[in-house]
């Protein structure tokens, strides 16, 4: 009897994640059928999830097109330009609070929680005025610059709270032997803290290549447009081009499918590392 209560429960259970897993992917789906119908047909009613000619004319489009390349060139070079930077400056700080002490090193770490809590549509006005000031408009530079400010806080956190797991006895053995803290970090406890980096990798990678709001605002050359705007340019005045738009979409999501695939095991433990205190 119990074992057909546990035999019933986990049924239910495949049931509901099987359910769960279909309701989340369906969007998906549809947009992945949706890019290899034709613009006509994807307004078919009544509505069939498989169109009744498959062509790929929208990829051809797209991939045949320097403008669309370039949205897709744009956005790999901030989102790479951000995700090292940031790395970075991320390991290097989270050395700095995991390990050392120093001034104000409380009021700094609360500062950085600080600016998580910003909603960043109330910054908006104010990075678009500096990024004017600056003479940066319509650069990668402001990009860049721009998306690390929303980065930063969460990487040097994840990495903060990563080399926290790392026992210190690793640094007192590379002191002992007459190496130093640059040595330390970069040669023992990066090579040990490689989940954490990935991790933060993958986040700061899917955060700039995701960005619409800023990249609208600080850009206006179709040059400069990345992804995401490109999917909106798409919307023209009279009729909207959504078999190409779908097949950007799916183009736009491969990198970060494919990043997220990869990383998978590194992505889970950096991501719980840290979360309970031994």
């Amino acid at each position: 009897m119990v074992t057909r209560h546990k035999n019933l429960t986990r049924l239910f259970t495949y049931i509901g994640l099987l359910i769960g897993l279909l309701y989340a992917f369906f969007p998906v789906l549809w947009m992945f059928f949706a890019s290899l119908k034709s613009n006509t047909e994807i307004f078919s009613w009544p509505p069939r999830l498989l169109p009744e000619v498959f062509t790929l004319r929208s990829y051809k489009n797209i991939l045949s097109d320097p403008v669309k390349i370039r949205f897709f060139m744009n956005s790999y070079l901030v989102a790479l330009c951000v995700t090292v930077l940031s790395l970075v400056i991320a390991i290097l700080s989270g050395y700095s609070f995991s390990r050392h002490k120093f001034r104000f090193k409380k009021v700094l770490n609360l500062f950085i929680i600080a600016t998580q809590t910003l909603p960043p549509i109330t910054l908006l006005i104010p990075y678009f005025g500096i990024v004017v000031a600056l003479g940066l408009y319509d650069t990668y530079r402001a990009l860049i610059l721009t998306y690390m400010v929303f980065t930063l806080p969460y990487a040097i956190l994840m990495m903060t709270g990563y080399f926290n797991t790392l026992p210190k006895e690793l640094d007192e053995a590379v002191m002992v032997d007459g190496g130093s803290n640059f040595f330390a970090l970069w040669r023992v406890l990066v090579p040990n803290a490689l989940p954490g980096i990935i991790a933060t990798a993958a986040y700061t990678f899917l955060l700039s290549w995701n960005e619409f709001l800023f990249a609208l605002t600080l850009t206006k050359s179709t040059e400069m447009r990345t992804v995401p705007i490109g999917i909106q340019l798409l919307m023209g005045q009279h009729a909207y081009e959504w078999n190409e738009m779908m097949a950007m979409g799916i183009l736009g999501s491969l990198p970060i499918l494919i990043l997220y695939l990869a990383a998978q095991r590194y992505f889970l433990a950096g991501m719980t590392s840290g979360a309970v205190k031994s």
